[in-house]
């Protein structure tokens, strides 16, 4: 990508390459979501069912209303997520702070997101991703050839 195309907020080092950019699946957002949904729905009625309450089909249909109006609120704001990953470190969305790819200890699919964990304990979540084995594999390939480069 251009420089001239990059977020205002995002600032590049001298030399440094783009590789790619990892958004959020609006697909996977909504599978997520209808997920959590039937989940929450099938527990909010047994639980409504087990106290013996008149009206688990009403508990169950109040889950569901309670996840789409969660998902719609914030669906533009997770959506508009940015990992900027160059050939030196994995920029977070808003572009400020970043991982270097040496620092990065393990990248691992967690539920079906992507899980980053640094040497030093942090850990960063990139959420509904449309691949996430696949963004494993490059995030991986890029720290590993990062570190053939410094050796």
């Amino acid at each position: 990508m251009p420089a001239d195309r990059l977020p205002a907020a995002l600032t590049l080092d001298s030399g440094e390459k783009l590789m790619e950019e990892l958004r959020p699946d609006s697909g996977r957002y909504w599978r997520d979501h209808a997920i959590m949904a039937v989940v929450l729905m099938a527990l909010a009625g047994s639980f409504l069912w087990l106290i013996d309450s008149p009206y688990p089909a009403i508990g169950s249909l109040g889950a569901i209303l309670a996840v789409a109006v969660r998902a719609a609120y914030l669906k533009s704001e997770t959506l508009g997520m940015v990992w900027t990953l160059t050939d030196r470190r994995l920029i977070l969305p808003g572009g400020v702070r970043s991982v270097p790819l040496l620092e990065i200890e393990r990248v691992r699919t967690l539920l079906g997101d992507v899980q980053v964990i640094t040497k030093t304990g942090d850990k960063h979540l990139m959420k509904h991703l449309a691949d996430g084995p696949a963004v494993v594999a490059r995030i991986t390939a890029a720290r590993d050839k990062r570190a053939k480069r410094r050796a």
